[in-house]
């Protein structure tokens, strides 16, 4: 018998800013996503990561913050109550443009590392929403790829660890949308390279 052809999936870099640690007391304040690349069994293919995107600014959904985790950001908490889009319109306008780029695949989020991305996104999706495009488990971590890729212990990898040749050229801003592309591009070298 033949084998089943492997569905593609399409990644997905996606970054959040917070101002907290958890969701639910705490709000997501803006999200971005970047298309990374598409992979299937003929192997991955690398997209331009500046060229499909997808970034809002929400509005907080709780009085709480936590004063240090709101500076990371820089973002304005007043402003945003008034200008930020309201979670159930931007998840859902979010929701479509995932399904939309990931035609014909399925759709997996990746973050570095992607823990606390994934928890705001899933949270918030689920929250406003009622469901997930990436379903409950379409989440690839990049720390863990280098960490697998390296042979390296994963509590002993950070950026500062890695070959700089794998690293985005991209500053890191602590803007969603920059730092989801500055993702993209760390993701699409770590498919690129061999490991150790």
């Amino acid at each position: 018998m033949g084998q089943a052809r492997v569905r593609a999936s399409v990644y997905v870099s996606v970054d959040v800013e917070a101002d907290g640690p958890i969701p639910g007391p705490y709000s997501m304040l803006s999200f971005g996503a970047a298309v990374a690349g598409r992979q299937d069994a003929d192997g991955y293919v690398a997209a331009a990561p500046e060229a499909v995107t997808f970034y809002r600014e929400l509005r907080p959904i709780s009085a709480e913050f936590v004063p240090e985790a709101l500076a990371v950001s820089g973002l304005d908490r007043e402003r945003l109550l008034a200008e930020g889009a309201q979670p159930e319109a931007a998840l859902r306008e979010f929701t479509a443009w995932v399904r939309e780029v990931s035609r014909g695949g399925q759709p997996v989020m990746c973050g570095y590392p992607a823990a606390y991305d994934w928890t705001f996104l899933y949270w918030y999706l689920m929250r406003f929403t009622g469901e997930s495009p990436f379903g409950h488990s379409g989440c690839l971590d990049m720390k863990t790829l280098y960490a697998t890729k390296a042979r390296l212990p994963l509590r002993a990898v950070a950026k500062r660890t890695m070959p700089a040749g794998l690293l985005s050229r991209r500053p890191h801003t602590h803007h969603a949308l920059d730092d989801a592309i500055e993702q993209a591009e760390l993701f699409n070298n770590l498919m690129a390279w061999p490991g150790v």
